[in-house]
């Protein structure tokens, strides 16, 4: 070990880099991560997942008050929109986490490189000028926004943005114009309606959310358009003119034919992410990506260069903060000489709007590919505890096996469906069936009783329906 600098190094410390640098540290390697950011946390903490669910919770809070929800329960409230504080509430937060990571570093020993890393051999890295070498060397640089063509982000202009951006707007735009349909755009587009813009959704495809169960595509649809959003689908984005504080987009339909003009205060690019290789001067590792810019792995994460792993959103698999995180302890755990290893088919995904959108495994559609299923519903509307907090939109939605009855897919629609799919993703590890969710009991009265609910809906044992 005398030639190296480090037993492990890993470049960047998103969700996935820094839980890999925190896991090796405590297998006992000595350990060192590059991260470029004055914080540690990756896209996620600092400008994704967190700053966001800040925003959403908040924003739920105000139009609970404004909209009449609070007033239905016999609490009387007029609320004054306070932007600057919940910008602020949602900047402590960022804070205390990230934080919170570079404490861990220390508890931990973890040497943080101040820096973006590029490869110089298949063993060493330059950080800041200075040159290091590891033994083993993880790949972990995650994902940035997707750019759209002809449609460019000014952040600071703060009319056509990004994700990030839109999580900074100093007003509450008129009208928030959403490019995409996906999961960020409705989160972020969410927020903004929440505190009173107009917002208009335009989506290439014919239903928002792709990817997810069609159900589920669905009924969003109609609860986000009972909310207030405009959707545009089988539409596309070709330009977009920034005309003094405002701007002028062009749209045609998807399958084409005569254009048209949207004018908007904010315009919101969110298409998706694509992988962060560039700049690591792959090719001195001898590495290399694929058609989609990702880096490709074996099931124990190692790349084509004996040494060199990858992991989380540069690597094939959902961009999701938790599948990097799994990814990064298994990944140390192999290198280590341990066994890790992280199930890709229970990856949980969550849409955190108002209801949350939740789902694991297959949907119906895939789910049929392979074979005979069935399938059992279960209505929000229902459900006792979903009742009695005036929350009745969606359902829960199981799909099994005909013949070995096993559990291949849960998906939901309900306030807290992102906290409900745990249950479901724990059962599908196991292998369960849907009789063994069905039989298993549940506490009353809770919104979780509503998979159940849809479990002793796959056996033909329906109780509440």
């Amino acid at each position: 070990m005398a030639d190296y600098d480090y037993d492990v190094l890993v470049i960047g410390a998103g969700p996935g880099g820094y839980v890999a640098a925190i896991r090796a540290a405590q297998l006992g390697l000595k350990t060192a991560c590059a991260e470029g950011r004055e914080t540690l946390g990756g896209t996620c903490l600092n400008v994704g997942c967190i700053p966001s669910k800040a925003m959403l919770h908040a924003s739920e809070y105000f139009e609970a008050a404004a909209g009449g929800a609070m007033a239905a329960m016999g609490i009387k409230v007029k609320p004054e929109l306070d932007l600057p504080t919940m910008h602020g509430q949602r900047k402590d937060a960022v804070k205390g986490l990230t934080g919170g990571i570079e404490y861990l570093f220390k508890k931990n020993k973890v040497d943080w490189l101040k820096g973006y890393a590029a490869f110089t051999g298949k063993d060493s890295v330059a950080v800041a000028g200075k040159t290091y070498r590891a033994k083993n060397i993880i790949i972990a640089t995650g994902s940035s926004v997707t750019p759209l063509p002809g449609v460019e982000v000014d952040n600071d202009g703060q009319v056509i943005v990004d994700s990030t951006g839109a999580l900074e707007l100093a007003k509450v735009p008129g009208h928030m114009v959403v490019i995409g349909g996906g999961v960020i755009g409705l989160e972020l587009g969410s927020v903004w309606r929440r505190l009173g813009a107009k917002v208009t959704c335009v989506e290439f495809l014919d239903q928002i959310l792709p990817g997810m169960d069609a159900d589920v595509r669905k009924e969003a649809n109609k609860i986000f358009k009972k909310q207030g959003i405009e959707f545009k689908l089988k539409t596309k984005v070709t330009g977009a003119a920034v005309k003094g504080k405002k701007a002028v987009l062009t749209l045609e339909p998807a399958a084409g034919g005569a254009a048209e003009t949207l004018e908007a205060d904010v315009v919101l690019v969110s298409i998706g992410r694509r992988p962060n290789t560039d700049g690591l001067a792959l090719d001195k590792a001898g590495l290399s990506t694929n058609a989609r810019g990702q880096i490709e792995t074996d099931h124990d994460f190692r790349t084509v260069v004996d040494g060199i792993w990858a992991i989380g959103d540069v690597v094939p698999g959902p961009m999701l903060a938790h599948k990097a995180e799994d990814e990064g302890i298994a990944c140390a755990e192999n290198i280590a000489g341990l066994t890790g290893i992280v199930n890709h088919d229970v990856i949980p995904s969550v849409v955190y709007t108002w209801p949350e959108i939740a789902g694991v495994g297959l949907t119906e559609e895939q789910a049929k590919e392979k074979g005979e299923v069935k399938v059992g519903k279960f209505p929000m509307l229902a459900n006792s505890r979903a009742k009695t907090n005036h929350e009745p939109d969606g359902f829960v939605k199981v799909i099994a096996d005909a013949k070995t009855d096993r559990v291949l897919g849960v998906w939901c629609i309900a306030t807290v469906a992102g906290t409900m799919i745990a249950q479901a993703a724990q059962a599908m590890e196991f292998g369960a069936t849907s009789e063994d969710i069905a039989y298993t009991c549940h506490a009353h009265p809770t919104h979780s009783e509503a998979i159940k609910e849809a479990a002793m809906a796959v056996t033909g044992k329906p109780i509440h329906i």
